[in-house]
């Protein structure tokens, strides 16, 4: 049976989605309801976007791949990923028979330990070079009123891939009076410390430049009048982080 993705969008030149030059693939479908959300569009899985195969995509990949370097690849991100498992772990194992590099991009939402999940998954991690991980909010309410989702399982999701040594990059999105409380980056830090595989940490400020695909689609943005975060908020909150 061929496999197939339901595929948002396409990057061809990716930097800073992973190490190097990467081709990034947006897949459709999340659960979660960022009030950031720049891919608002990716939300509904069932519609939208292109159905694509993995051997297709590969093939469109490798067009680019003399602009890789030594650390380029494909980052798949999206919407969530995760959502379209038995695709991305076809997608991988194929990559891998290529010699591609593969990156997850991923808020970590469907991980469960449970059956069919977990075996799928940890499939997935064989032929998976780096996951770059979201902290949405370390607090359980905070993340819950941020993305409509529970974050105990996420955070279960890290400790996994820390147990098994799975390299991570993890980002921070710092949105003015959401995620930037000092506290709350304190208590992500001294989280992030217990784990054993963190190569690097990112804070990523917010903006607004996605705010016109709500508008499209008629839904609510309770963001619409904040700012951007100062330089000095930002680099406070990479010096909590210990972020690059």
């Amino acid at each position: 049976m061929v496999i197939q993705g339901r595929v948002h969008s396409i990057e061809t030149f990716g930097s800073v989605d992973g190490p190097g030059t990467r081709f990034i693939i947006f897949l459709q479908g999340c659960a979660m309801r960022c009030l950031y959300c720049h891919n608002v569009d990716t939300w509904d899985g069932l519609k939208g976007g292109e159905l694509r195969t993995a051997d297709d995509l590969l093939d469109q990949a490798e067009r680019y791949r003399p602009y890789w370097g030594p650390e380029g690849g494909i980052t798949v991100s999206g919407g969530e990923p995760l959502l379209q498992l038995d695709f991305l772990l076809d997608l991988f194992q194929k990559a891998k028979l290529r010699g591609i590099n593969t990156c997850i991009d991923t808020a970590g939402q469907p991980f469960r330990r449970q059956e069919p999940f977990f075996s799928k998954f940890k499939s997935l991690l064989e032929v998976t070079d780096l996951l770059l991980v979201d902290v949405k909010h370390i607090d359980p309410e905070a993340h819950r009123r941020l993305t409509g989702q529970p974050n105990a399982n996420i955070l279960d999701m890290f400790r996994y891939l820390s147990e098994i040594h799975k390299p991570i990059w993890v980002r921070q999105v710092l949105v003015p009076g959401y995620t930037d409380d000092p506290a709350a980056l304190q208590r992500t830090r001294d989280f992030l410390d217990t784990l054993t595989n963190v190569e690097r940490v990112e804070v990523l400020p917010y903006h607004n430049m996605g705010l016109y695909k709500w508008e499209e689609l008629g839904i609510s943005n309770k963001l619409k009048d904040v700012k951007p975060p100062s330089e000095e908020a930002v680099q406070k909150a990479r010096k909590l982080l210990g972020a690059v």
